[in-house]
């Protein structure tokens, strides 16, 4: 079968571009799964730009979207060009778009004015995944490839703001994510806050205090 890079889910299209990551988040459903709404989204081969807008044009025949979302089983800023590219195809359409990060595209792409780019290609909105509310707690739940992560998830979603990029941060709804820290710091600098459940493996014992059952499907951001 060939590779899911475009799949549907809820009201949205999402776009699967890369499995590589700069996190290796202890709660990320990668560690138990690679199936997301009925999709396997294990790549033999990153799509191209032109390979994405082809398969979202066949998505569409099938309805139309709120949005077309990056959100697949990897980091889409380790592939700038591509979320570039698709995401300024996607504006000339006027076609709503939205990336979904964990914060580190600047941290990737040394040199280059990354959240300038997004909005110069129009990029709708962003969901920026926090997850933490200190700089300890974020490497121990994301464990990130770079040090001094955390500064630099702020710094990018603080940027998204000023570039007037409708911005959401997230945290997974775990006890040491702290919440409440993590909307203060949303509100504080203008974005948005959501709070993800946390999806646990299949094999977990239950949790009455968690409404995400073992084994339940893995919602993109």
């Amino acid at each position: 079968m060939p590779d899911t890079i475009v799949y549907r889910g809820k009201d949205n299209i999402y776009l699967n571009i890369t499995n590589r990551c700069s996190c290796d988040c202890e709660f990320c459903f990668r560690t138990f799964t690679t199936d997301v709404f009925g999709s396997d989204l294990r790549l033999s081969s990153e799509p191209d730009a032109e390979e994405l807008t082809q398969e979202i044009e066949l998505a569409f025949l099938d309805g139309p979207a709120a949005e077309v979302a990056f959100v697949g089983m990897g980091e889409p800023t380790m592939r700038l060009d591509v979320v570039l590219a698709v995401t300024e195809w996607l504006t000339l359409r006027r076609l709503p778009s939205r990336l979904v990060t964990n914060g580190h595209g600047r941290l990737l792409n040394p040199g280059v004015d990354v959240v300038a780019d997004l909005a110069r290609v129009g990029l709708s909105a962003v969901t920026v995944s926090l997850n933490a509310a200190d700089p300890e707690t974020y490497d121990l739940l994301c464990r990130p490839m770079f040090s001094k992560a955390f500064r630099e998830v702020l710094g990018f979603a603080r940027s998204c703001v000023e570039h007037e990029i409708a911005t959401t941060l997230t945290a997974v709804d775990l006890p040491e994510s702290d919440p409440d820290g993590c909307r203060a710091i949303a509100e504080a600098m203008g974005a948005s806050f959501r709070l993800r459940p946390y999806v646990p493996p299949p094999d977990s014992p239950p949790d009455s205090s968690d409404e995400s059952s073992p084994g339940s499907e893995p919602i993109p951001r």
